[in-house]
């Protein structure tokens, strides 16, 4: 496979990625804050439920591309911005693993009649966590677009 295909089909990945990511925090997230306190658990958990096998789809190709890209791309125009992107798509994968991963292993487990007692301050870190992982997949997603356009540039 050619180097800009193989970019390409990086692009689109990272596309998906951050367009997922996009309208989970600023689509779903704001939806749920305004559900009565079951829907929003109900909802919170069927969404876990679906996302854990939706994202590692997009996320483990979108990162074995990214970096196979950089690999075989060699210097030239736009590789610090395919570097960034790498990064980026780094940095996603350690706030998902380190951060709303183990948040979404417990959230998978509540009960709708008997929600944990922390259960809002558990979505408020969240939601703290997911401002850095949508926003690393946004980047990658910005730095792939411009290593893009350099390389064809």
């Amino acid at each position: 496979m050619g180097v800009d295909v193989l970019q390409a089909v990086g692009l689109f990945l990272a596309g998906l990625l951050a367009g997922e990511e996009l309208i989970v925090r600023y689509g779903i997230q704001p939806a749920l804050r305004g559900m009565t306190d079951r829907a929003h658990i109900e909802a919170r958990v069927a969404l876990v439920q679906r996302l854990k096998i939706v994202v590692p789809m997009l996320m483990v190709p979108a990162v074995l591309v990214a970096v196979a890209v950089l690999a075989v791309s060699g210097g030239g125009a736009g590789l610090g911005f395919r570097w960034a992107g790498v990064l980026a798509l780094v940095g996603f994968v350690l706030f998902s693993f380190l951060g709303t991963v183990p948040i979404n292993i417990k959230v998978n487990d509540w009960q709708v009649e008997a929600p944990p007692a922390d259960w809002k301050e558990t979505v408020r870190r969240w939601e703290f966590i997911d401002v850095f992982r949508s926003t690393a997949a946004l980047v990658a997603f910005g730095c792939s677009v411009v290593a893009v356009v350099l390389r064809i540039g």
